[in-house]
């Protein structure tokens, strides 16, 4: 009963989101502020419709109730309840109801916090947000229900995807989807600006809050996932170009050239055209992350796997919705004229270089990842673009942006002095250079990439200092101090983020420079140097989990004779999947891992070994947790509330902050 009582809350979630996308917005074009009001209304009562649909669906899983198809592909009753709960966004439908969710939240926020826009933006806002309701909803209903029954069920399920049976990928996805479909929000708002013909200041103040999440989101996702990755496949790596990956990194591209461009419309209402431009883009590579998992074009280890018929939907979808925007944005790019004027030497300038450098490396990004399919279709060869490719056309973008960082934002507004800026920033200059040129004298000549590492996380580190204590203007150091910690809250997010920026480059450059690695066979007793450390595999046993079996190997860590740590890496098989795992041990520091994973075993004996020692690989993860730390703190800025400050500068009617 439980299951029909969902599938029918998804098809009342239908109509309540038809109402949504027409009555607002013919209310609004007519000033019937009856009609207007219905969009709230109908925002709430569609979460609440979804949100019990998730919950029916969740309900199956954890009893196991395997008389629904879903069920049965997606779990077993062995699996533990943290991935029967999982398995409810493991798989293609289930992950579109959460994908339906967290939509359908977005819209009621706006309902419940949006009181301060004006009725009309926040009619259409949440007008635009019912369309991309009903698209996605009926994509469901029609070609991928979760609610599906089977006519005999059977004892037991088929169990999840063994690789998604980890706490990390349990909770990557849901912070994923909050980022990709959080983009939704500012493309609402600039479809309804376009709508409206007018976008100001207020605007800008109105749409970075939710790119401001959205972006948050998608920096924890993104950075979880590349956790998941590096402990749980056994490859040693942190990021692969795999596809799917570069599905998520693209919209975070944008989103962060979107931030930083929504800056200058709220300043000096600037750039207004490029700002709505970037909205509709981060909305749509999202929706083509969405194609590259679920179109079954590509082979990833986080794609789902499906028919293309699905892809052919979403297409549907991506065309509707770009298209559309896109003719909308032609049609009035003549009435969003910008009104401030600034120099080639500005912080105008500096934010449009780096928005340039960000979009740039997006599309190179995009062109790799898409560039095997192009090929397969025109030309019929089988391609692959790898690491290779994107690491050297990429990375000159992301060395660019870390070299202009400090300096932009050291100029002033409309007018600035380039000469002026790099004096300000001429100690963190001398202290970058002086660090990279030892770093390069102790490496012995290795790879350039670490001393250029430990250069620009220098100078972005020391542009974040210095931008923080000239903020604090003259005076006694007492007096600087105490204006230092009264310092808005949207100026500590920035600084946090640019300094989570920075150690994330320091970690990527030191990892792919100074990581040692050993791969041979070992027998039980033997042992080997990995860099200072000695590794001896000691014993391997056979063991037994809730619904799998591993090998585990017991491998001891020596230093200078004296043990560091003992790791236990395994091979695990999961017999109702049919498919093995690897978990690696690791002996996580602050300065290095190690990193140790068992294989196989030989023919001639013994078992396959390898060994990473990778340097400052956890400051990876830390820069990320630290930029998502500048967003959050950003958000509890007041400024930074939907419609804070607006009637300074929008026209009558638009509340103030």
């Amino acid at each position: 009963m439980i299951t029909e009582l969902g599938h029918f809350a998804l098809v009342l979630a239908l109509g309540v989101a038809l109402l949504q996308s027409v009555l607002p917005l013919i209310g609004a074009q007519k000033g019937w502020t009856g009609w207007m009001a219905v969009a709230g209304t109908a925002a709430k009562v569609q979460l609440l419709l979804v949100g019990f649909a998730f919950t029916a669906l969740m309900h199956a899983f954890v009893t196991s109730d395997f008389s629904l198809k879903l069920v049965v592909e997606n779990s077993h009753t062995l699996k533990p309840l943290l991935y029967k709960i999982s398995g409810v966004w493991g798989n293609h439908e289930g992950s579109l109801l959460l994908w339906s969710l967290i939509l359908a939240l977005f819209g009621a926020l706006v309902a419940w916090f949006g009181g301060n826009l004006p009725d009309r933006l926040r009619a259409r806002v949440l007008s635009v947000q019912g369309m991309i309701g009903v698209a996605f909803l009926l994509f469901m209903l029609l070609t991928s229900n979760p609610f599906l029954r089977v006519a005999m069920p059977p004892l037991n399920g088929q169990d999840l995807n063994p690789l998604l049976q980890d706490p990390g990928l349990a909770f990557h996805p849901p912070f994923l989807y909050l980022g990709y479909v959080g983009m939704s929000m500012p493309f609402a708002f600039a479809v309804a600006a376009l709508i409206e013909g007018r976008v100001d200041a207020a605007w800008g103040r109105w749409v970075r809050p939710w790119t401001l999440a959205a972006w948050l989101f998608l920096t924890v996702g993104i950075g979880l996932g590349s956790w998941w990755a590096y402990y749980e496949l056994g490859w040693g790596g942190f990021w692969f170009w795999d596809p799917v990956e570069n599905a998520s990194f693209m919209p975070w591209l944008i989103g962060a050239a979107l931030l930083h461009s929504a800056i200058v419309v709220e300043k000096r209402e600037s750039l207004k055209a490029w700002t709505i431009l970037l909205a509709i883009l981060a909305f749509g590579f999202s929706l083509i992350g969405t194609f590259l998992v679920r179109s079954g074009v590509i082979t990833s280890v986080h794609a789902f796997a499906n028919d293309p018929d699905r892809g052919v939907f979403i297409l549907l979808i991506l065309g509707l919705f770009m298209g559309g925007a896109l003719t909308l944005f032609a049609a009035r790019a003549g009435a969003m004229e910008s009104k401030g004027v600034f120099s080639t030497v500005s912080r105008e300038s500096g934010l449009v270089l780096n928005n340039l450098l960000l979009t740039v490396s997006c599309f190179v990004v995009f062109i790799g990842t898409i560039w095997p399919l192009i090929a397969e279709i025109l030309w019929g060869r089988t391609l692959s673009v790898g690491a290779p490719f994107f690491n050297a056309a990429f990375t000159p973008f992301m060395v660019l942006i870390a070299l202009a960082l400090p300096i932009g934002g050291l100029i002033p507004w409309k007018r600035g002095q380039l000469r002026r800026a790099m004096w300000t920033m001429r100690g963190g200059l001398v202290l970058a250079l002086a660090l990279g040129a030892l770093v390069w004298a102790m490496q012995n000549g290795r790879s350039a990439l670490g001393p250029i590492g430990v250069m620009l996380a220098v100078w972005v580190g020391a542009g974040v200092i210095v931008d923080l204590w000239l903020r604090t203007g003259r005076g006694p150091l007492g007096d600087r101090m105490g204006r230092l910690r009264r310092l808005p809250r949207a100026d500590w997010g920035k600084s946090l983020g640019h300094a989570g920026f920075a150690i994330t480059v320091f970690g990527i450059s030191a990892v792919m420079s100074w990581q040692a690695e050993d791969i041979r066979v070992l027998r039980e007793g033997e042992g080997y140097d990995l860099g200072p450390y000695h590794v001896t595999l000691e014993g391997v046993r056979e063991g037994q989990g809730s619904n799998y079996y591993t090998t585990i190997a017991d491998m001891r860590v020596d230093r200078d004779g004296q043990m560091v740590t003992r790791l236990h890496p395994e091979k695990r098989v999961y017999p109702i999947a049919g498919m093995p795992t690897t978990e690696a041990g690791i002996d996580h520091g602050l300065l290095r891992d190690i990193y140790l994973v068992i294989g196989d075993p030989q023919d001639g004996g013994g078992y396959a070994v390898r060994g990473y020692l990778k340097p400052f690989a956890n400051w990876i993860w830390g820069g990320a947790l630290i930029m998502a730390l500048g967003g959050i703190v950003s958000l509890t800025d007041r400024r930074h509330r939907v419609a804070a400050g607006a009637a300074r500068t929008a026209p009558k009617g638009v509340p103030a902050e």
